[in-house]
């Protein structure tokens, strides 16, 4: 009887541990499988840094209400299939960051019935580095003597400076975020050329205007490194087997935290706040931040 009870005592916790994994598995699967991690690529293979905003906590406790919108690189040589993945975004708005030039030469492909809006956030300074990203890599040995030692960096610092100071960018980012305030604009994406710097900087300013903490929007932004250096590998290769200093076309095609506190560190000196560059830069009110938070987050 000792022994029977011995068995069934054994055969119950074996039977409570498998039970208990399948359940625990299960939970975490069907997390993963519903809730990804914010700043992930939605792995279209068209489009490799296109991210849904949603899903980061606040440092209240709220979250970003996710399929609202989206950041992206450029929206150019889609494939079917992966037009049919951005189809079922349901997106009404494409805010296109970009120069003329660009859109020129690679316009967006959307789907039937995006409405598509020009912002051009450099219009004020078109010689800007990232405005024209493949220019700077065409000619090895002049980008070297031009961009090396450092001077790429100090490029790109100074055009994020610019994406807060200048009259373009700030009328580009103002109407870029009203219409983000306006739920019956919604679902929107926007997006530049490789989806890093004039959208690192809209998607930086607006998660840090909704709560989110200073090193998770940092770690979002670095998180453009991940999904767009692997596809200009080539490029790249190409560049440095050309006698092309290594550290230029990953510090013109990636991003690096000195960028971003560039810009910050600009708005700052200049405003202060991050409300105070919504109200007194984009002539953003208080009411309509207001409108913003209630839109993004739920609490």
């Amino acid at each position: 009887m000792k022994n029977f009870s011995s068995r069934l005592n054994k055969n119950f916790l074996l039977f409570f541990l498998i039970a208990l994994s399948g359940i625990v598995i299960y939970s975490c699967s069907n997390k993963s499988g519903n809730e990804p991690e914010p700043g992930q690529s939605l792995g279209i293979a068209s489009t490799p840094n296109l991210r849904d905003l949603g899903g980061y906590k606040t440092l209240d406790g709220a979250t970003i209400n996710r399929g609202l919108v989206y950041r992206s690189n450029q929206l150019y040589n889609i494939s079917v299939d992966d037009m049919l993945l951005i189809e079922k975004l349901n997106l009404k708005n494409d805010f296109d960051l970009r120069t003329a030039s660009e859109r020129n030469a690679k316009p967006d492909e959307l789907p039937f019935g995006v409405n598509n809006v020009w912002l051009d956030v450099m219009a004020d300074y078109p010689s800007a580095g990232p405005a024209n990203l493949m220019e700077l890599l065409s000619d090895p040995q002049k980008a070297n003597a031009e961009l090396g030692d450092g001077k790429i960096e100090e490029m790109f610092k100074e055009a994020y400076r610019q994406f807060v100071t200048l009259p373009s960018a700030q009328a580009a980012y103002r109407e870029l975020f009203l219409a983000l305030g306006d739920k019956n604009q919604l679902p929107a994406i926007f997006h530049c050329t490789t989806g890093k710097d004039r959208t690192g900087w809209a998607a930086a300013s607006l998660l840090t205007l909704l709560g989110v903490p200073k090193e998770v929007v940092i770690e979002d932004y670095l998180r453009s490194n991940e999904y767009i250096l692997p596809m200009y590998k080539n490029v790249i290769e190409q560049f440095i087997a050309a006698g092309g200093d290594p550290s230029i076309p990953t510090a013109s095609l990636g991003v690096k935290e000195e960028y971003l506190n560039a810009a910050f560190d600009q708005m700052q000196t200049k405003y202060g706040t991050i409300e105070n560059y919504f109200s007194e830069a984009l002539g953003i009110n208080d009411v309509q931040q207001a409108a913003l938070r209630n839109l993004f987050l739920n609490k």
